[in-house]
């Protein structure tokens, strides 16, 4: 028998997450992504000839590829769990409850579901709502169940404009799942859902279902802006998923980037 580590080194190894660089695309409810060179190779040289280089982000905790914490959405002034959003919150400190230091790294089945592969599109079209019957067709038509505590991924195929920002954002209009398709996941036992679009809802809609029925009445934490591509086109629909949002004290999302594993 395998050791974990001769496991590991023999995986294959598929990186969801997409690159930073500055103009990348954002929802415009969020900052932008920062960045800039704030020291160059040869303005100090050591004794050796030596020299470094640094340089200096900034960005939303909700840009590029990122997990949400349970405390980006409240309902009714609750978050889940019913905990009161307004004794739990301060701008200093950020979030005492459901903060995206509270989520433990991730090592778990995933699934991915290749919605636009299904529908015989590279795109899905900006206005595709994903319906029960979309997810339940994609694991039919991939031969995947969906277990307890699994991290399901949808493909959309959006991640082929994320270098474009204008497409990308599309004045934040995309597609993705309705409320009836997040209940069929959160159904299903996921334990988080993700996507590659802006967000993991269909888009607009003002009152955002997916976001409030998946973080604040089922706990089932939402990953964005995933790089699924290659992926799908391996055609590895289950796989081991290691990622670890930064560990930001407070906060209501971070930076994510995830692996898939595959045998």
């Amino acid at each position: 028998m395998k050791s974990l580590t001769e496991a590991l080194v023999a995986a294959r190894v598929f990186d969801l997450a997409q690159p930073y660089f500055p103009g990348m695309p954002h929802h415009p409810s969020h900052p932008p992504y920062l960045f800039g060179l704030v020291k160059r190779h040869g303005e100090f040289v050591g004794p050796s000839g030596h020299s470094s280089a640094s340089d200096a982000l900034a960005l939303g905790s909700h840009v590029g590829t990122h997990i949400d914490a349970l405390c980006h959405f409240s309902r009714g002034g609750k978050l889940f769990g019913e905990v009161e959003a307004a004794g739990a919150q301060s701008y200093q400190a950020g979030f005492s409850a459901h903060a995206i230091d509270t989520v433990a790294p991730m090592v778990r089945r995933g699934v991915l579901l290749d919605i636009a592969g299904q529908e015989g599109v590279e795109v899905l079209a900006e206005d595709f709502e994903i319906t029960p019957q979309h997810l339940a067709g994609a694991a039919r038509a991939q031969d995947v169940r969906i277990h307890q505590g699994d991290v399901v991924l949808l493909r959309t195929g959006w991640a082929t404009y994320f270098y474009d920002a204008a497409k990308f954002v599309s004045g934040v209009r995309g597609p993705g799942p309705g409320l009836a398709g997040a209940m069929w996941l959160s159904g299903h036992g996921a334990f988080a859902v993700g996507s590659d679009t802006l967000a993991f809802e269909k888009m607009p809609d003002p009152a955002m279902p997916v976001h409030v029925h998946l973080l604040v009445e089922c706990g089932i934490h939402i990953i964005e802006c995933l790089d699924l591509e290659e992926l799908a086109a391996a055609r590895e629909w289950t796989f081991t998923l290691v990622a670890a949002p930064m560990k930001i004290r407070g906060a209501t999302g971070a930076p994510v980037r995830p692996l898939a594993l595959v045998g």
